[in-house]
């Protein structure tokens, strides 16, 4: 992150009221399957498992109950820091598993951390942004709004995207805030982590349908980057919100717009490179070459990162309600609502490998540090994978 820090003031206000959101929150869920008051549909059959690609658990840990929480696994050097529902908060060293430190806040958490290395940041179910350090907490400040994507730390400051489509920035040693920016709001908005990352000196953030460049400094606009637009006759169907985790690759940002649409913007000149529809409600992941997502029905897909053409999509995952994908190596790896991870090849789709951990679901899309695949489950257990 290339972010400097600099301290300009601001206001921001709250528009929009909880239970709005809360319905937001059932219409996340809702869209995984659709069917009325049919069965829900039986997930495809997997056949046997015919392990391509050696892997090996090298160690396990655990969080704690994770349900309720818009989970997000943060990865950084050898450390990923994850949080629980209930406010325990943990760095974990990726290598051998072991805690960097640990910390019980004695408050369930709506969003879970952000982290530079030195300090990390999570926000409470009572707005309370608190920022801790080595596991000691720092400072905390009340927000005016409910927050569910992790805060950024970059630059000495701390970035938050709340619900009511408003950003503001803090100090990350003192907690005094330096600016807020206030979006008009819409009904809805989703109880799902969404966009927020530094990209150079510009803080990119999702406001609606949008990718929209701000001065960290400040909180102006730079520019705006639409990737879907409202749609439909009423609130529901006109839910337009850009959902976590992104793909950066130099200049380029590409998100996904819940059920509507995946696209790329390139930052540098904040204008759009491509869209195209699709239905899925996770982020995406990828690399200079190829772009990688989940669709709704669990079928996953993959496009070109140049133009958005698609390279290849499969159905053998449908209706296991996949978190977003990583890209690491040759594989897409995606964990599933049984506990199951599955990697994929990046080529065709085909499968190189499948891993069990507790039965109780992938909790988060998986992340990687220290040459460890880290995923987590819904009951709190944190599994590190490594090649045979």
């Amino acid at each position: 992150m290339t972010l400097t820090p600099h301290a300009v003031s601001g206001r921001s206000s709250f528009l929009r009221g909880t239970a709005l959101v809360v319905l937001a929150a059932s219409l996340a869920g809702c869209s995984l399957w659709s069917g009325g008051g049919s069965a829900k549909p039986a997930p495809a059959d997997l056949g046997a498992n015919v392990a391509v690609l050696g892997v090996r658990q090298a160690w396990t840990a655990r969080v704690g109950n994770v349900a309720g929480l818009p989970l997000d696994v943060h990865a950084l050097g050898n450390v990923v820091t994850v949080a629980s529902s209930d406010g325990v908060v943990a760095a974990i060293d990726a290598r051998t598993g072991g805690d960097v430190w640990r910390t019980a806040l004695g408050e369930p958490l709506s969003a879970a951390v952000g982290s530079d290395g030195k300090s990390a940041a999570v926000v409470s179910r009572n707005n309370a942004l608190i920022v801790l350090e080595a596991g000691r907490e720092r400072w905390r400040e009340t927000l005016a709004a409910q927050v569910f994507t992790p805060p950024l730390v970059a630059g000495g400051r701390v970035f938050v995207l709340s619900a009511d489509r408003s950003v503001s920035a803090y100090d990350a040693t003192t907690g005094r805030r330096l600016w807020a920016q206030q979006r008009p709001g819409e009904p809805l908005v989703l109880r799902q982590a969404g966009v927020l990352l530094a990209v150079g000196d510009t803080l990119v953030v999702g406001l609606s349908g949008r990718l929209v460049g701000l001065n960290p400094d400040n909180g102006s606009v730079r520019w705006e980057a639409p990737l879907a637009s409202a749609r439909g006759t009423n609130d529901v169907e006109r839910l337009v919100e850009l959902v976590g985790r992104t793909s950066k690759v130099g200049d380029s940002v590409c998100a996904r717009s819940f059920q509507a649409a995946v696209g790329c913007v390139n930052t540098a000149r904040g204008a759009v490179a491509w869209t195209q529809p699709a239905s899925g409600a996770e982020g995406v992941h990828g690399d200079a070459d190829a772009l990688f997502g989940v669709e709704s029905n669990g079928s996953v897909v993959a496009w070109r990162r140049s133009d958005g053409s698609r390279l290849w999509g499969i159905d053998r995952l449908k209706h296991r309600k996949l978190t977003a994908p990583l890209l690491l190596g040759r594989s897409v790896v995606i964990g599933d609502d049984t506990g199951l991870v599955h990697l994929l090849s990046r080529t065709d789709g085909s499968p190189l490998n499948r891993i069990a951990t507790d039965g109780s679901g992938i909790a988060a899309a998986p992340a990687v540090a220290a040459d460890t695949l880290v995923v987590v489950t819904r009951n709190g257990s944190i599994y590190g994978f490594r090649p045979d």
